[in-house]
């Protein structure tokens, strides 16, 4: 693709776009050594197209050494043998193009891996070329770290390095030293591998931990938590969540390197950004993240990636998004490669999992903005307990038992009724679920009913609404069982109203809200006198008229 001055014409095709993530380690092996690769994503490219996305989302396929599963990146500017070559990459793109589909790849801008050229050279001295590359810090007069701050995957966030008897930080693993953003030169580097993949003919960018790019360059001391505060950041048993990260990411510079990056990618035509932002003040710094049309595209957080999933909590959710980030424009996902499988991180909502997956298939495509389907989330599978023999995961291995890491959502794709359940001819890098067995997408295909059949049905029908993919959308009051709101575009109102319990549920529609001509579109419900009736686990979807009276929280 050439460069080219921004299009007049430039589509916005990300706007209300339902985008599909592969995890190519567990979507599809070709060769048969058990991992999933791109020859094989290619292979299975029409599933997605299928479903009705408009877009994939690549998570890392870069050379790595793997300790991260590519989130350790040692060249940001190949392919990983154990997923293919460019030219691999390449027909990749060509097939999605060909399908519709837009290709996003996974770029891990804040860290590399101690592997990468640019680190082995940077620890060699105090003087060499990339010597302030990384984030280097002399040890207290004790010999202890810089500061107290803290790593996700557990312990302090500083390596001791012998050869330059220094502190490197690091956010993850040790062996994924942080990058120096006050650097100029390493904001140029990290362009130009931007530049690299826009030129091979990339639509996009999903930036991982966008939030983590600067530090504070005085290494102030983070605070501490206060103990009642629920973290979105980590999960409890991680001393991580007993700090306020005021200092350690989130810097003000940090606005000025994505300034940069949306220069660029407004020279190519219909390029999109998304940042995943992990932060104690999330949807204040997803406002600020995606201000104006100089920072990124649109972004989003951890708050629905919990196992938190009250009706109360959800509405909760909503209403701090109204809030703190209305007129931000939001990606939405209820899974991804980082924590367990949606229907069963949910499982406290009762029912079975098909019936959670049908209903929370609803709920997603429901919200405003973009939204992210993670794989297997269309099969409705469920998240699988690897034991710790078996287990992968650096970040589970360091928690165990408390935390198991996440291994179980990562399993591989259960495609048909052949060995490894079609996904490998070779013994799979984890162990393939039990009952996924009875979710393969083949029966699924064939299954009027399915979960598989239900979220295309549902895209579909999404696409007609414009309410749906584009409207705004107002909060009805909370519930202890139901979550209402209404999608509104231009004159076009579609009342969303979801019971999650496993429960009847009774909803009273505030005054003035008259919803009429029930849309069933697989979901059962009665409106009668300004009362919603909701079988357990069911969700219903009406229209309102465009004179009626709407009352609560709207952006």
């Amino acid at each position: 693709m050439s460069q080219a001055t921004l299009s007049q014409t430039a589509t916005n095709w990300w706007r209300g776009a339902v985008i599909y993530q592969v995890y190519p380690r567990s979507f599809q092996d070709s060769n048969g050594d058990g991992i999933g690769d791109l020859p094989g994503v290619t292979a299975r490219m029409d599933h997605i197209a299928n479903l009705g996305a408009q877009a994939v989302w690549l998570s890392p396929f870069f050379t790595s050494p793997m300790l991260d599963f590519g989130y350790d990146v040692s060249n940001y500017c190949d392919v990983d043998p154990i997923f293919g070559t460019l030219a691999d990459f390449d027909q990749l793109v060509a097939k999605a193009h060909s399908l519709g589909l837009k290709v996003l790849i996974d770029l891990v801008l804040s860290h590399t891996s101690d592997q990468h050229p640019w680190f082995k050279d940077s620890r060699s001295s105090h003087d060499n070329a990339h010597a302030d590359w990384y984030v280097w810090a002399e040890a207290k007069e004790d010999g202890t770290p810089p500061n107290n701050w803290l790593s996700i995957f557990g312990g302090s966030a500083w390596q001791w390095d012998t050869r330059r008897q220094q502190y490197y930080m690091h956010n993850f693993l040790t062996s994924q030293p942080d990058l120096n953003f006050h650097c100029p030169a390493v904001q140029d580097a990290l362009l130009d591998v931007a530049k690299f993949w826009l030129d091979r003919g990339v639509d996009g960018f999903r930036l991982d931990t966008v939030n983590f790019y600067v530090h504070d360059q005085q290494l102030r001391n983070n605070p501490p938590m206060p103990r009642s505060t629920i973290s979105n950041t980590a999960p409890m048993v991680n001393p991580y969540t007993r700090q306020q990260h005021v200092y350690d990411k989130t810097q003000p510079e940090n606005l000025l390197f994505l300034q940069r990056l949306r220069a660029l990618t407004d020279q190519y035509d219909d390029i999109t950004t998304i940042g995943e932002i992990g932060d104690d003040h999330q949807y204040e710094t997803l406002a600020s993240y995606t201000e104006g049309n100089n920072r990124l595209h649109m972004a989003y957080v951890f708050a629905l990636l919990t196992d938190m999933c009250k009706p109360t909590y959800l509405h909760g959710v909503l209403a701090e998004y109204l809030r703190d980030a209305g007129n931000a424009y939001v990606c939405w996902s209820l899974g991804n490669h980082d924590v367990p499988r949606l229907v069963s991180r949910w499982a406290a909502l009762g029912g079975d999992e098909r019936q959670r997956a049908h209903l929370l298939a609803a709920f997603l495509l429901s919200l405003p903005g973009a939204v992210c389907i993670y794989e297997g989330e269309e099969l409705g599978l469920t998240d699988v307990d690897v034991p710790f023999e078996l287990l992968q995961d650096p970040y589970g291995i360091t928690m165990w038992p408390e935390f198991k890491g996440r291994d179980g959502c990562r399993t591989p794709m259960p495609w048909d009724h052949s060995a490894n359940l079609g996904f490998t001819t070779g013994k799979p890098w984890l162990p393939l679920g039990e009952d996924h067995t009875h979710r393969v997408a083949s029966d699924q295909q064939a299954d009027a009913q399915s979960v598989l059949n239900d979220y295309r049905r549902f895209i579909a029908w999404r696409k007609t609404q414009g309410a749906l993919c584009q409207g705004n959308l107002t909060l009805l009051p909370a519930h202890e069982q139901v979550l209402a709101f209404v999608r509104q575009a231009g004159d076009e109102r579609l009342l969303c109203a979801l019971n999650l319990s496993d429960k009847p549920a009774s909803y009273a529609l505030p005054a003035g809200v008259q919803a009429t001509d029930l849309i069933g579109h697989g979901f059962t419900g009665q409106i009668s006198n300004g009362q919603i009736e909701l079988a357990p686990l069911q969700a219903c979807f009406a229209s309102v008229p465009a004179n009626a009276s709407l009352q609560g929280q709207t952006a």
